[in-house]
């Protein structure tokens, strides 16, 4: 946008970056045309985080609204514990946003309108509304993050049950600092079977984002299966290894996309693509496996046999206290995966669940891709787990 409008790109003034900024510093106006935008300090998910007052007019005395960024959420506020800040601990963090968010924010007038940078779905938070705008006293009201309290206690509230942090995070925080080129200068293209094949010899991770049902039919071996359909940006993030060559597969027409959302997050290591999935896996049918994919009746069964496999839960912190478990299920998350794969057994058979089946396709797709032969999941996820479990207390009562 800075290139195209010769405008200047404006960070609070601990931002350090490799190309030109203008530090913004607590107090600054900034007028444009009838409106005022001024500056305040409000560090915590970041060191040099800040959030904007905007005055209708440049001689009001209480601000139109507050641009409040990751500091404030509706229903929540910014992480201080995603380390996205090389040299500041979360703790220094926590306490930079308890001031924040407890003196400066909530310091404004009831009736200055919030708008936040994130709603829900967002990982940066663990509350976040669908809401677009609140108020300062709506927040002061109900956000359980902005009820007076002392620092100690501050932190360790919204610190409290948060995700494991997506593992592109801090890649794209040390990104977002770099003078990189422009996107699009070398979009990846459209790549010939014996170009693909060639490149998936040669070490290039095959990315599938097709349907798991689809992937789950035939699938190339090795290929991780992240679809599309879903949020598929954070959780290529969290499975996929930036340094990694990328060829994607995808659903019918929706290639450029994927390679897209994939560039967005800093993974820009796209080879190219196949326009012709299904022409692509019949051609190579000798490299083409299916997915192991198991009901919840089938695993509650096997449970119950000689050699009953190792279950691994791949959902949040959050889900299982909210939900409920498999009682004898490790409890892996889908962030913590990539990393933590080595806890796993390599000679028993694993079937991983998450909520619903989508994230336990990508799952087991990356394990399989480690090496781990017997893997399969749940169709249906926990939700079908939950189902049965109370079809089987109503047959045993």
């Amino acid at each position: 946008m800075a290139d195209e409008t010769g405008a200047w790109i404006g960070y609070g003034r601990r931002a350090e970056t490799e190309y030109p900024i203008r530090h913004l510093a607590e107090g600054e106006r900034i007028p444009l045309g009838d409106v005022t935008l001024q500056i305040l300090e409000t560090p915590g998910h970041t060191p040099e985080s800040i959030s904007v007052l905007v005055y209708e007019r440049a001689e009001d005395e209480v601000p139109y609204g507050v641009l409040t960024g990751d500091a404030l959420f509706i229903g929540d506020v910014g992480r201080p514990d995603l380390l996205a800040s090389v040299g500041v601990t979360a703790e220094e963090l926590g306490a930079m946003l308890h001031d924040s968010v407890q003196n400066k924010l909530m310091g404004l007038p009831d009736e200055v309108r919030v708008f936040p940078a994130h709603g829900a779905g967002s990982a940066c938070g663990k509350n976040l509304s669908a809401e677009k705008q609140s108020t300062i006293g709506e927040q002061r009201a109900a956000n359980y993050a902005c009820a007076p309290m002392g620092r100690e206690e501050f932190v360790a509230l919204v610190t409290a049950g948060q995700a494991a942090a997506p593992g592109y995070f801090a890649y794209d925080a040390e990104l977002n600092r770099k003078d990189r080129a422009r996107y699009g200068a070398a979009a990846p293209r459209p790549l010939a079977l014996g170009e693909f094949t060639g490149l998936r010899a040669a070490g290039a991770v095959v990315v599938d984002a097709r349907d798991p049902q689809e992937f789950a039919a035939g699938h190339l071996r090795g290929a991780v299966n992240v679809p599309a359909d879903g949020r598929f940006a954070e959780q290529a993030g969290t499975v996929l290894d930036p340094a990694a060559e990328l060829v994607v597969m995808a659903p019918q027409d929706r290639e450029e996309e994927v390679v897209t959302r994939l560039a967005r997050i800093g993974f820009d290591r796209v080879v190219g693509y196949l326009r012709d999935p299904e022409d692509a896996l019949e051609a190579l049918a000798a490299e083409v496996s299916p997915a192991s994919r198991v009901t919840a009746a089938q695993l509650r069964a096997a449970l119950a046999g000689e050699r009953p496999p190792v279950v691994v839960d791949v959902r949040t912190c959050g889900e299982r206290g909210a939900n409920g478990f498999i009682a004898s299920a490790l409890h892996i998350p889908l962030s913590e995966l990539p990393h933590r794969a080595d806890e796993l057994p390599a000679d028993r058979p694993l079937v991983l669940h998450c909520a619903g089946g989508h994230r336990s396709s990508i799952a087991a797709s990356l394990l399989r891709r480690r090496g781990f032969r017997d893997v399969s999941d749940i169709l249906g996820g926990y939700t079908a787990w939950a189902l049965t479990e109370s079809a089987a207390e109503t047959a045993d009562a």
